[in-house]
């Protein structure tokens, strides 16, 4: 497949952004615009980022477990950006819009104390958790600018900002987080219709510490920082739970706390 000019990335990102912006989507991206590596599709990811009001807020791991990479129809985790103005605070009201996808998902989030620039040799779990100054609570929304989102493949997610939407951070843990087993750590999701759906962290690839190593390695590899202040959401800990309009959904992850969201 022909690389894609500079020209071409910028078009791909503008496309994606519109969509972005005015809530509609496209099959998938035209043949001749279709990223055919993860490098091009994370530099189209850059472009999205400089359409942001304000500097890059955090990332995203899609796809760290089975109900992910079922739902997307991929076999591997991918990376996305977290943009400022789709961060919102505990007990936010967030409009669902036409959302796609329609889930919520919950998840471990890191902030990171200090920064991992791109480097020569991958860096340890050891060195990762050492940079990082919390964890929190939260909700991820996810939705895609692809009707077509389970055939598009891997790079053409990435290049959608492997499917970011709006996200709900909680307040940091006040507990010691780093004596806990986050692999055994259950979650649950409640809606305020009485529905609930469990996990655990196990269902971040084995534990949200692997997941948290795999990006800062996934951005080393290509030419991209884990910066100090920014946020990680490491994956869903739950199978994606559907959702509407009107409803309040509750997340509950242990000591780690709890973190609410309104949805309109």
């Amino acid at each position: 497949m022909p690389v894609l000019t500079e020209s071409q990335r910028q078009e791909v990102a503008d496309l994606l952004w519109d969509c972005w912006a005015h809530g509609r989507r496209v099959a998938q991206l035209p043949a001749h615009l279709q990223p055919g590596s993860r490098q091009e599709a994370y530099d189209i990811q850059g472009h999205l980022e400089t359409r942001s009001f304000a500097p890059l807020a955090g990332w995203k791991i899609g796809a760290t477990g089975p109900g992910g990479q079922q739902l997307l129809n991929i076999t591997a985790p991918l990376a996305g950006r977290l943009l400022a103005e789709r961060i919102h605070r505990n007990g936010s009201r967030v409009a669902l819009g036409n959302s796609l996808m329609s889930v919520i998902e919950v998840e471990v989030a890191f902030r990171m104390r200090e920064s991992l620039p791109p480097r020569a040799t991958p860096y340890t779990q050891e060195e990762v958790l050492a940079a990082v100054g919390s964890v929190h609570p939260a909700i991820e929304i996810p939705d895609s600018r692809y009707d077509n989102f389970r055939q598009v493949g891997a790079e053409q997610l990435i290049a959608d900002n492997s499917c970011a939407d709006q996200f709900v951070l909680g307040a940091p843990a006040n507990v010691d987080w780093r004596s806990l087993d986050l692999a055994a750590l259950t979650t649950t999701a409640i809606l305020d219709n009485g529905e609930e759906r469990a996990g655990s962290g196990a269902q971040v690839l084995g534990d949200p510490r692997v997941a948290l190593t795999w990006l800062a390695n996934e951005l080393r590899q290509h030419g991209l920082t884990l910066g100090a202040g920014h946020v990680v959401a490491t994956g869903s800990t739950i199978v994606p739970m559907p959702v509407r309009a009107g409803l309040t959904v509750r997340a509950e992850l242990g000591v780690l706390g709890s973190v609410t969201v309104h949805l309109d």
